[in-house]
């Protein structure tokens, strides 16, 4: 009591309580890549920067890179709950699982996990609209295409990959009724030896417009190489093929990372599942090449347009499977807990998913 009287008398203890309250807000990241992936988790790592820029040294951020899905995932996920991170944010599909057995050990922390399905008391998602970046995609790739050939090299057959090659497949259909499309499974996310691979494979076959679903620009830079054409992946990657690069989706997490942490820190967060899009300014089309044909940079314009306004909707019914059967009903747009399960290809497509 005397220890307390002496520091009240010396003003000590306001200014320690004062310290206190300063400290800064903690939030930590999971990438399952290298930052300098130049694609996805380089994006996500960008909208980290923004976020500790926006408020200062109010927030402190950690991250940790090249997390592999599974129990190594659910090993970092518990030391950033550990370390004392109010909000955790984890930025990979396969992190679903060990996200939600990590939450429910750590109730008074927050966990934000991108592009699942599973929620809890305190645990949302988040994802975006990539199949909208897919569609204009599409558009182009069919218009650019010589050899009536367009490749894709997917990921991982998860709802999100299927529904966006999908979405490109529809689009090109729309524009080029002769179109092909032939798909590489590669089962990584980033690994720029096998995109490589997969690139030359599918050029082999007389494919003159790629387009992926990893995270590196080893696609494009194939593309550069072989004088064929090509659309980047989640970030801006023009400079690694100047003249294939046809245009890039870009993502931007810095608008959903900061009014996610506020939420948090003034306490009106809530669970919910979260899409953002065009209309967010969240995906957007990044450097078109001026090196394409006027009609070409106009249809890109026009249905980006379409799209970020609400006039058009790529899933709207009717649609049917490469099975013969009706997936969608004339009239019906998919809602995002039904994209969140696509699970079919659309008719056209001569491929199965795998397994």
């Amino acid at each position: 009591m005397k220890l307390k009287s002496l520091l009240i008398g010396l003003g000590l203890v306001a200014g320690l309580s004062t310290a206190q309250a300063e400290d800064p807000f903690k939030v930590g990241f999971v990438y399952v890549g290298p930052v300098g992936d130049h694609g996805w988790s380089y994006e996500h790592n960008r909208g980290r920067e923004e976020l500790e820029k926006h408020f200062g040294g109010k927030v402190k951020t950690t991250y940790v890179e090249n997390v592999s899905e599974g129990a190594d995932s659910e090993r970092v996920i518990t030391q950033l709950a550990k370390s004392g991170n109010d909000l955790i944010f984890t930025t990979s599909f396969g992190y679903m699982n060990p996200t939600i057995k990590v939450a429910k050990r750590f109730k008074k922390t927050t966990f934000e996990h991108a592009t699942g399905y599973k929620r809890s008391k305190n645990v949302g998602t988040y994802t975006l609209r990539t199949y909208e970046g897919r569609y204009v995609s599409g558009i182009a790739a069919g218009m650019m295409t010589k050899t009536n050939k367009l490749g894709y090299i997917a990921s991982f057959p998860i709802p999100e990959v299927i529904r966006d090659i999908n979405s490109v497949y529809m689009a090109a259909k729309t524009v080029n009724p002769d179109v092909e499309m032939k798909i590489v499974w590669v089962n990584t996310w980033y690994d720029p030896g096998k995109e490589t691979d997969a690139a030359n494979a599918l050029m082999d076959q007389g494919v003159d417009v790629l387009l992926q679903h990893t995270d590196s620009p080893a696609p494009l830079i194939a593309a550069e190489k072989r004088g064929v054409r090509g659309i980047g992946q989640a970030s801006d990657m023009s400079h690694f093929g100047p003249n294939a690069h046809i245009f890039s989706v870009r993502d931007d997490w810095a608008p959903y990372y900061i009014s996610t942490t506020e939420a948090v820190m003034n306490g009106t967060y809530k669970p919910q599942d979260f899409w953002g899009g065009f209309k967010d300014d969240m995906l957007s089309i990044a450097s078109i090449n001026d090196n394409l044909p006027a009609d070409v940079k106009t249809k890109i314009q026009t249905t980006y347009d379409d799209i970020r306004s609400g006039k058009f909707h790529p899933f709207t019914g009717p649609i049917m499977s490469n099975e013969g059967k009706l997936v969608i009903e004339a009239g019906h747009t998919l809602t995002d807990a039904e994209l969140a399960q696509v699970n079919w290809y659309v008719e056209g497509i001569k491929d199965s998913i795998p397994n």
